[in-house]
């Protein structure tokens, strides 16, 4: 008797979280510009949702610190100066790598595989110059491994950071370009693979670090 085949269907996500998820990759790939107000109705438009799912996005992205409201129904995602990103940074550098860290007790060799499969698409994307591709692989990269700490304080957190900062990265990637992006994730996959805490724990630091050093050159208006 051949049994008929059934399919596994995903169950289809509300629209106010479908909104979310979706202004939020605008926010961290670059879509939405530093300092440039868009407005509500305007994303509605481009989202294809309703006003009132999309003001909820815009509400939770605002708490968040993401975007903020400014007049006549506007938005924007808030410009960054020189002071406030460096307490990103120190805040990126004293929560990341403990995520990194914690994130070795749980990793398997096809969360290995699943990695080095972004990585391989942050190197393309550099290759290219295609500067969304980077953003949302490396992004990709680093938020893939830190699920794996199962943090329930400390991801939050990192998460918003990453709102917070990653537009500064597209500012400069505007500017420079994708030529010079080196990174450390082969130092971290390679520590990932041979299950070693502390060396995924520096790698990250290391590979953070490099990032928080471009993007402050390029807002350091001396």
């Amino acid at each position: 008797m051949v049994r008929p085949k059934v399919e596994i269907t995903q169950p289809k996500l509300p629209d106010h979280e479908r909104a979310y998820r979706r202004l939020r990759e605008m926010v961290l790939y670059g879509e939405l510009a530093p300092g440039q107000p868009v407005t509500i109705q305007g994303l509605v438009d481009i989202l294809g949702l309703g006003m009132t799912p999309v003001r909820e996005a815009i509400r939770r992205l605002t708490s968040q610190g993401a975007l903020e409201f400014k007049g006549n129904r506007r938005v924007e995602v808030p410009a960054m100066d020189l002071g406030q990103y460096r307490e990103l940074a120190f805040a990126r550098l004293a929560i990341e790598p403990e995520l990194a860290r914690r994130a070795v007790e749980n990793l398997t060799d096809a969360h290995v595989a699943t990695l080095e499969a972004e990585d391989r698409a942050v190197d393309d994307a550099i290759a290219r110059g295609d500067v969304r591709g980077y953003l949302e692989h490396n992004h990709r990269f680093h938020a893939r491994l830190y699920e794996l700490s199962g943090a329930k304080v400390l991801l939050p957190i990192s998460e918003m950071l990453w709102l917070r900062s990653g537009p500064s990265l597209r500012v400069m990637l505007g500017r420079h370009g994708t030529a010079n992006l080196p990174d450390k994730h082969r130092e971290a996959l390679a520590a990932m693979r041979a299950r070693d805490a502390g060396a995924v724990e520096q790698a990250i630091r290391d590979d953070i670090e490099q990032g928080i050093a471009q993007v402050t050159q390029s807002l350091d208006p001396a």
